[in-house]
């Protein structure tokens, strides 16, 4: 039996939970949503409270994967891909059209009170606390929607008021707050009730840089010390290169790429560059085996393939020929890898979109509901039963 303590702070109680209670485990999920449609103009208008037409747009296509105890996990793709319908269907919000998920052993949409009570959940565009309260009233709010036992209560908050320096901003009403201030206000919010894992959507969207690194330094540190399980969504590819060891791509409704940054970078292409500052502005860089991507002044941009001419040979062959004053090698960004899997220009050789494998065959849900909006003061209260 693993144990994954939630404190690292000496003295404190730690929570021990069976390996097999921590893993996240989503088969062959599909979810469609009916939407309502009509011509443009009067005509259609008039047509469409006669009859109305509807279409079926697909969010989630047989999605599958599985996350381990203590993962830290991105997952990315563009606006309508399916990762907030997947995030909504693993939080309890929806049920899927059909397939199986399990969250620590336990059906989401079938039994939410109990799930919704071992999750922690942060919407970066919503908050779930009290907008006219002050932050710490909020906090007391939720520590009575949760049952948390006193003693715990003061011990993960002060915990949380340390790491996330909000001594100054306990007795400030929540719509006074700044948004990097509500948002460290959230992810406490989110945390008081020691869930073993945390959904992030879109934690750092609007946050200044300070903010930004202050937000990713918790949720590492979360993670890596507090065995924290993390599944984070976002389009801020640097938030994914700081924090995620796995990446998830998803693309009109399916799993395109499941694995490290790196294996992500081999799956779209093998492409190194090459920068080098040249001595002479007016010289130019001419090899069979690269080409130049670009030139700006002393500075040129090689583009090769590693395998068809290694590092230092093309290296050796560029000093030989110019005067160079320094020069560096850097894979493309990781936006420019997500742009061209999302685009279609991505996988190498030839390779077909991936299909994730079937974990178990399950049987469908005939159904489709909506359980109302996850980061509330009406959703924590109903995880509580009160």
């Amino acid at each position: 039996m693993a144990t994954y303590p939630w404190h690292s702070t000496p003295g404190v109680p730690q929570v021990s939970r069976p390996e097999s209670y921590v893993s996240i485990v989503v088969d062959q999920l599909v979810k469609t949503f009916k939407i309502a449609s009509r011509q443009p103009g009067v005509w259609g208008a008039l047509k469409g409270v006669v009859h109305r037409e509807y279409r079926t747009i697909t969010a989630l296509d047989r999605v599958s994967f599985s996350i381990e105890p203590g993962e830290l996990v991105g997952y990315i793709g563009p606006n309508g891909a399916g990762k907030s319908t997947t995030v909504k269907i693993i939080s309890g919000i929806l049920v899927p059209d059909s397939g199986r998920c399990e969250i620590q052993g336990l059906t989401p949409w079938r039994q939410r009170t109990e799930h919704v009570a071992r999750i922690g959940v942060v919407f970066g565009q919503r908050t779930q606390l009290w907008r006219d309260l002050p932050v710490v009233e909020s906090f007391d709010l939720l520590k009575d929607i949760y049952r948390i036992p006193e003693s715990d209560y003061r011990q993960t908050l002060d915990k949380m008021v340390d790491l996330l320096d909000l001594e100054p901003l306990l007795d400030v009403p929540v719509r006074q707050l700044s948004l990097g201030q509500r948002m460290r206000c959230d992810l406490t919010a989110s945390l008081l009730h020691r869930p073993r894992i945390l959904f992030l959507d879109e934690p750092t969207i609007g946050l200044d840089a300070v903010s930004k690194l202050a937000v990713r330094d918790f949720i590492k540190r979360l993670n890596q010390e507090d065995g924290v399980t993390v599944i984070l969504t976002t389009h801020d590819m640097d938030d994914i290169e700081a924090l995620c060891t796995r990446v998830m791509v998803i693309g009109e409704g399916r799993i395109l790429s499941d694995g490290t940054l790196d294996d992500l970078r081999k799956q779209v292409t093998r492409e190194r560059r090459l920068i080098i500052d040249l001595t002479d502005e007016g010289d130019t860089i001419d090899d069979p085996d690269a080409i130049v991507a670009s030139q700006d002044g002393h500075r040129a941009t090689l583009s090769y393939d590693p395998e068809r001419i290694a590092t230092p040979d093309l290296i050796a062959r560029v000093t030989s020929k110019h005067a160079v004053r320094d020069l560096f090698v850097e894979n493309p960004p990781i936006e420019e890898i997500i742009a061209r899997l999302y685009g279609g220009g991505g996988l190498d050789g030839g390779q077909e979109r991936r299909e994730a494998t079937p974990l178990s065959s399950a049987p469908g849900f005939e159904h489709s509901s909506s359980i109302g909006p996850l980061p509330s003061p009406v959703w924590a209260r109903n995880c509580s039963g009160a």
